[in-house]
């Protein structure tokens, strides 16, 4: 594990350092958790570390995902949006996807059964994993969180009024990570997931779902780094000692 600190968000050049195995993460849940919402990198920086990842923007503007190359924002009117090189990210997670295990899900799953599912299928709790998923939805729930100002308020208490979007017999594309139960303060343990309708058009943070027809992707990724905020940050004059368990159950789920 490496982490890294800098100045500002134009100083990072091209990656040297990220493989191909690395999931590279920018900041930590808990800074987000803390209401630490200033953009760390930019995006142009960012896909120099991987094609596929989930994250967020500068003032909390909504929830982003990413995969085969192509960056969306699922602001918080719903609607997807592609992401220009120029915006912003205070806390994304990013990988190279490249499929170690690849197969059917069966149908019916609701999100805590496919919790379940791949849990049973994959060789370890204690390794990085990137997930795809690929179908259509009999039902999906997702969320995203409007843009903040500052003073920036705790993520628990922005998702107290977050907008909710609902969606029957939806096709698209579930991207995301199970993270190690080890990593909590840093990221979420366990499953953290994004979505993004077939269209383009449409999608949040997954809250819910149930699976109508389905093929998952699994990346097993072993290396992890860390980008840590700029020295003038807010992040290393917060208090990030107490446990934020409860908050991130409120927040994330």
């Amino acid at each position: 594990m490496t982490a890294c600190t800098t100045n500002t968000t134009v100083q990072y050049a091209d990656n040297p350092i990220a493989g191909r195995e690395t999931l590279t993460q920018i900041s930590t849940i808990d800074a987000i958790l803390n209401g630490v919402y200033d953009g760390v990198v930019t995006y142009g920086v960012l896909k120099g570390y991987g094609d596929f990842g989930i994250g967020t923007f500068k003032a909390l503007d909504g929830e982003m995902l990413a995969f085969d190359s192509v960056f969306y924002q699922i602001k918080a009117d719903g609607i997807a949006y592609v992401v220009a090189d120029e915006m912003e990210t205070p806390f994304a997670s990013m990988t190279f996807f490249d499929a170690d295990y690849s197969g059917n899900l069966p149908q019916g799953l609701d999100f805590t059964q496919l919790q379940e599912y791949l849990d049973s299928i994959l060789p370890s709790e204690n390794e990085f994993y990137a997930i795809k998923i690929e179908g259509t939805f009999s039902y999906m729930k997702t969320r995203s969180v409007p843009a903040q100002e500052k003073p920036y308020p705790p993520l628990v208490e922005v998702t107290k009024n977050q907008p909710v979007f609902e969606f029957e017999n939806v096709a698209g594309t579930l991207v995301g990570f199970r993270s190690p139960p080890y990593v909590a303060g840093v990221n979420v343990p366990g499953y953290h997931l994004h979505f993004l309708t077939a269209d383009k058009k449409a999608g949040g943070h997954v809250l819910d779902f149930i699976i109508e027809q389905a093929d998952v992707a699994i990346d097993y990724t072993a290396d992890f780094m860390m980008i840590l905020p700029g020295e003038g940050s807010d992040f290393y004059r917060i208090d990030l000692t107490p446990n934020k368990h409860e908050e991130l159950e409120q927040a994330e789920k």
